[in-house]
């Protein structure tokens, strides 16, 4: 069984479509292990006990610099993948290393445009209306030591339109979140990615 962890800091529709996922058997051979929060009452804890996940939150306020490490002493040896779905904090140190090409992101935007520090949630939107963009989208990406800047997995693009708000174009690329993200769990639980320096392939 592959066994994955998602780590949330907020109401957790990225988590649900993962969720939905594995019980409509589009996913097969693999679980939610764990739901860790950074957050207290975030949302996504909720949806993770709904569906008899155990869940964990290490409140990003209380732990400060050590969430982490706490992630790692809880997953070592436990889990296959770690699934960030709308997770605020920034990992490191060991973690990454145990880890490595075993953490993926998502993130609404076409990486490299609008990402790295402090572009989450509806500023990214904000910076793709505002630049004027024509299309925007949303990156599942393998998480390394910077933010936003590991191998890209898989790309949706999304276009904006004339009339779009910050608010309507978050709502359209989370449309296209909710399939992409599920698709690179699936694809990596098949063993079917091929990564090789920053090139990600579909292996035949």
């Amino acid at each position: 069984m592959f066994k994955i962890a998602v780590l949330i800091s907020g109401g957790g529709t990225d988590l649900q479509s993962i969720i939905d996922a594995i019980e409509n058997k589009e996913i097969v051979g693999a679980k939610i292990a764990a739901v860790i929060s950074d957050k207290k009452g975030a949302f996504g804890i909720e949806r993770a006990k709904k569906h008899g996940i155990k869940t964990y939150v290490f409140d990003r306020k209380e732990y400060k610099g050590r969430v982490s490490d706490e992630v790692l002493n809880l997953l070592r040896g436990k889990v296959d993948l770690i699934v960030l779905a709308g997770f605020l904090s920034i990992l490191n140190g060991d973690l990454l290393h145990e880890f490595k090409d075993k953490i993926i992101n998502i993130h609404p935007s076409l990486i490299p445009s609008f990402c790295g520090n402090g572009m989450y949630g509806l500023k990214v939107h904000e910076k793709a209306i505002e630049y004027g963009v024509k299309i925007s989208g949303c990156t599942v990406h393998f998480v390394d030591e910077g933010t936003d800047t590991g191998a890209i997995i898989l790309q949706k693009a999304v276009e904006v339109l004339d009339e779009d708000t910050a608010e309507t174009l978050q709502k359209r690329v989370l449309v296209e979140e909710h399939k992409l993200l599920p698709m690179a769990v699936k694809l990596i639980a098949e063993g079917k990615i091929n990564k090789v320096g920053r090139h990600v392939s579909l292996k035949a």
